[in-house]
């Protein structure tokens, strides 16, 4: 059976693209200009960090625009995280997330856009991620 298209699913698609274009343009697909960015005491590369300002600076409008607004555009409610704690699994996973960005010069974004750049390399990095998703469901009663 065909679906059609939703307004939701376009919306879902352009911003799918625009973020993996903006990945590889920014140079996060590079796994050795991201691992000059995090190299801090060595050989270090600042370009990302232009690339990350500008993230936080249109996350900054996006979190100053939300609350002016009485319902999203292309649905019906707003679906913002309510947990504000500092869990062990949240520190425990940004560590893991943080060693993993290190070791492999990549992480989930940047990873699954550079199928498309480096297709073999970073098809290990996804496999990989995906059976670490995988592992933490199995293990993990309320993931």
């Amino acid at each position: 059976m065909r679906q059609r298209l939703t307004s939701e699913a376009l919306v879902a698609l352009v911003a799918g693209v625009l973020f993996g274009a903006g990945l590889a343009l920014g140079g996060m697909t590079d796994p050795a200009r991201v691992r000059g960015f995090l190299d801090l005491f060595g050989n270090w590369d600042p370009t990302l960090a232009f690339v990350m300002g500008g993230a936080v600076l249109v996350m900054a409008m996006a979190w100053l625009i939300q609350p002016r607004m009485i319902r999203p555009l292309f649905t019906d409610v707003f679906n913002l995280p309510k947990a504000r704690d500092i869990t062990p699994r949240l520190v425990i996973g940004a560590g893991l997330f943080g060693v993993g960005w290190g070791l492999a010069g990549l992480c989930p974004g940047p990873g699954i856009a550079a199928l498309v750049i480096e297709p073999l390399s970073a098809a290990v990095f996804v496999a990989t991620m995906l059976v670490g998703m995988v592992l933490v469901r199995l293990f993990e009663k309320d993931a």
